[in-house]
């Protein structure tokens, strides 16, 4: 992000806080700190198992879940005690793929709107996100970087952010955004306006990577994101086509990895997927058209599959007869079959949305996880999308910007927690009407909602 670009992020921010703040007390009604909050009689799913608890009390200091016990528990003065009447207490949800900044905006808007503006709507939608029970995201690119610290300073209520900052791509690559008139690129000249705002990044030659992946972690990435294959969504990037070169794909992979932290691909194809794990990358992103080989590759080198349910909504987002139309029809039927040979090969599986330009879409986000149960119990699809997702985000180590245990209800553990109204191991459903069903809704020790107030 440049100094303009900085300087109108902030003045949109006194906004936010105005704006904002009013109303997520409406919604959320949510507390100061507390030195301690105390959930009795709660059933407990706690982000690994198959089954609840039995009755239960948990006593959370400041941040921290400090105990967890089967026997009553004494709320001590200080202590706001939380009856739970026999609820389901569970770790806050996880999207481990998700783009704060291109949720509302259109295309056209995200790359040359207001960034004032864009900024004040992304911190809207990152209250919606908080308070439809997702307490973590795993942002895969865009200028988030600013959304990420107003969040964590208080000044809006929305989700733990572990940022990628821009997508780094090539010339024509997924991600690049730029119209032909801003072709031929000058190296080292001006950027273009998607690379002003921190969208997207291009490089073209293992230097320029390794350039661009230090100045994502200089401003805070826990992991780097490229796109190793075409994609949907961009103009000019057709699906079949490899873009990152491995010595490329190597510098990115080494620049990180120097940090202690990993690479990330988008990558649809067995060749994108395949050069990809070749050159060291942690996480292949989505992998809807993998054969058999690439499956059983991911497996063995014990890389993680990112994969989304992606709603036909979304595909029926794009204009029918566009290329991006074209493209969606392609990858869409691949969506089943990459589930079944992520079954079939055992290969570590993480849960996301991918939900982009539409905050329609972005409020089924509890429902695009229920979609999951037509390949997993719903046991299976909640662990993923708690204490699975959290693995995979351990993997940025100390670029974590929360250090702490997440997705799970343990002693130790960060307290990011949801008390549902029934069993949503027997009824996914539940968590696809949040307002409804969550009656409480804490992160970081402190609660957002809590509809069981007299």
């Amino acid at each position: 992000m440049n100094s303009m670009s900085r300087t109108i992020f902030v003045a949109a921010l006194q906004l936010v806080v105005v704006g904002l703040a009013s109303a997520t007390c409406a919604q959320s009604n949510p507390s100061v700190n507390t030195n301690a909050t105390l959930f009795q009689n709660v059933r407990i799913f706690d982000g690994k198992s198959a089954s609840l608890s039995a009755p239960s009390n948990v006593l959370i200091k400041g941040n921290i879940i400090e105990r967890i016990s089967t026997e009553p528990i004494a709320a001590e003065p200080g202590v706001t005690a939380i009856a739970g009447n026999g609820q389901t207490l569970m770790p806050g949800l996880i999207d481990a793929h998700w783009h704060a900044m291109l949720i509302r905006p259109n295309p056209a808007q995200s790359i040359t709107g207001d960034v004032g503006y864009n900024n004040i709507a992304a911190g809207a939608e990152a209250t919606d996100t908080l308070l439809r029970g997702f307490t973590t995201v795993r942002d895969v690119g865009g200028p988030v970087f600013g959304l990420k610290q107003a969040i964590d300073e208080g000044l809006i209520a929305g989700p733990r952010i572990y940022p990628s900052g821009a997508v780094i791509t090539v010339t024509s690559g997924h991600g690049d955004f730029r119209q032909l008139s801003e072709l031929p690129r000058t190296i080292g000249g001006m950027l273009s306006r998607m690379e002003q705002i921190g969208g997207s990044m291009v490089a073209d030659s293992p230097d320029e990577v390794r350039v661009r992946v230090r100045e994502q972690l200089m401003q805070g990435a826990s992991q780097i994101k490229l796109t190793a294959g075409g994609g949907v969504s961009s103009p000019f990037s057709p699906i079949d086509v490899s873009t990152f070169t491995e010595p490329e794909l190597r510098a990115a992979v080494e620049a990180a990895e120097n940090w202690g932290t990993y690479v990330t691909v988008h990558a649809f194809t067995p060749a994108a997927i395949q050069r990809a794990i070749a050159a060291g990358v942690k996480c292949i992103e989505h992998g809807f058209l993998m054969d058999e080989a690439s499956a059983k590759l991911i497996a063995e080198k014990g890389v993680w599959l990112s994969t989304q349910p992606l709603p036909e909504g979304l595909r029926q987002g794009f204009p029918v007869g566009s290329v991006q139309r074209a493209k969606a029809d392609e990858v869409w039927p691949g969506i089943a079959r990459s589930y079944e040979l992520a079954k079939k090969y055992k290969i570590k599986t993480a849960w996301g949305t991918d939900v982009l330009f539409s905050q329609a879409l972005a409020q089924q986000q509890g429902a695009i996880l229920a979609s999951l149960v037509r390949w997993y119990s719903p046991a299976e699809a909640l662990v993923m999308a708690t204490g699975t997702n959290a693995e995979l985000l351990a993997l940025s180590g100390k670029r974590s910007p929360y250090p702490g245990k997440l997705g799970v209800v343990e002693q130790g553990a960060l307290a990011d927690l949801l008390l549902v109204d029934g069993n949503p191991l027997d009824n996914i459903n539940l968590i696809a009407d949040p307002a409804k069903n969550f009656k409480v809704i804490m992160k970081d020790g402190r609660v957002y909602k809590n509809t069981l107030r007299p």
